[in-house]
């Protein structure tokens, strides 16, 4: 090749790369969903250092992670492997340690672990935190240069894309979090306004016992017999009033799904909720549960999560006089994610445009929490025809 050609050449391949390069950075200034940037960071990454496998790991805080996508793995070769992975060997160092770490062989550092039978071989070794500041969010992985058996390794300038496209991981998953801590606020401030909302039901059936117990007190003299009814109806109040200070009590903790198990948190987040809205002529809100099989406990928090955003926002912008809320076992069939559960919401309110609605916040919320779990979410609705909301989630792996 001349040496013009060769420069052309180099030309070009600089030109893709930072073509690519700039689809990943775009893909974090669109604000598209968060589990879509990381995706084509990840792959955008693995094309540009030239690798055989990447996989990208952000923790779960129980030494497990919460996400961990890959590329390069069928998805045959992705169910063999069995189980996320923990943070063990280089993932563990990766999660604790702020340095990249390039190997030549990974099998070779004293630091390596083990992997399943079904997981790929790796030699060649590259992997990057992804930082907020001091705080490691996650991690690159990438695995084998390509062509695979040249016995070629990842360079300086590899480890320097890969610091690039960490640094926007990290926009993303930090705008996640920064999102994820609005909700959480949301989510408080409601219950703290249902709490007042239900305060007032109760002092409401206080002040009718007080007036009561006058009645029958002025009335036992003159009349006894009424001032037994009074008196009967002073005990009946009495036993209501108690009934639904303690039921109110109950419902407004934050839900525990490891002690209740994600139906009965779902059926007392649904009671409390009807129980406040109802008593004001807001919406009538029920909840259905059929027999289902237990989820893993990152599934759970998904479903609890989806439906309280769901909820969230049929309360807000529906309009509805009546929310269902559904907890069913999932069917069997090649299409369908056996041993896992849907939820489903539906409201008969005005509904919405999807189009103008699809990158709403609460929508790519819900969206994410599916994808992180390998579940599936759909909404159905149009303007004036309520909103279903379903959420399949497979019964994964504990």
């Amino acid at each position: 090749m001349s040496e013009s050609g060769a420069g052309a050449s180099a030309r070009a391949a600089a030109l893709a790369a930072m073509s690519e390069l700039s689809e990943a950075v775009l893909a974090v200034t669109e604000h598209l969903d968060t589990s879509t940037v990381l995706r084509t960071i990840l792959r955008t990454a693995r094309d540009l250092v030239g690798a055989e496998y990447a996989a990208l790991g952000v923790p779960d805080g129980a030494g497990s992670f919460a996400r961990f996508l890959v590329e390069g793995v069928t998805d045959e070769q992705w169910k063999a492997i069995g189980p996320l992975p923990r943070q063990h060997g280089m993932l563990g160092v990766m999660m604790q340690d702020p340095h990249p770490q390039r190997l030549s062989d990974i099998m070779a550092d004293p630091r390596f672990s083990w992997w399943p039978g079904a997981h790929p071989r790796l030699r060649g070794f590259l992997g990057v935190p992804i930082r907020d500041g001091d705080v490691i969010l996650g991690a690159l992985f990438m695995g084998n240069t390509e062509p695979v058996g040249d016995g070629g390794d990842f360079t300086e300038d590899d480890e320097a894309v890969l610091k690039i496209l960490a640094a926007h991981a990290a926009i993303a998953l930090t705008h996640a979090r920064l999102y994820e801590r609005e909700r959480e606020l949301a989510i408080t401030t409601e219950r703290a306004r249902l709490a007042r909302e239900l305060h007032d039901a109760v002092a409401q059936k206080l002040f009718a016992l007080r007036l009561t117990a006058q009645a029958a007190s002025s009335l036992v003299a003159s009349d006894p017999e009424r001032a037994r009814e009074q008196l009967a109806q002073v005990g009946a109040l009495a036993t209501e009033a108690a009934e639904e200070l303690s039921t109110a009590v109950g419902e407004l903790r934050t839900p525990d799904l490891a002690g209740d198990g994600l139906a009965e948190a779902l059926r007392k987040q649904v009671a409390v909720i009807d129980r406040a809205r109802s008593a004001h002529g807001g919406p009538r809100v029920r909840f259905t549960c059929h027999q289902t099989q237990p989820l893993p406990p990152t599934h759970d928090q998904v479903v609890l999560r989806v439906a309280q955003e769901a909820l969230h926002n049929a309360l807000k912008h529906a309009g509805a006089s009546r929310i269902d809320v559904s907890l069913q076992p999932i069917c069997t069939g090649p299409d369908r994610l056996v041993g896992g559960v849907r939820l489903v919401v539906r409201d008969d309110g005005k509904g919405f445009d999807p189009q103008a609605a699809g990158r709403g916040l609460g929508l790519v919320s819900m969206r994410e929490r599916a994808d992180s779990v390998g579940g599936r979410l759909a909404v159905q609705t149009q303007e004036g025809a309520g909103t279903l909301i379903e959420l399949e989630v497979p019964g994964g792996r504990s």
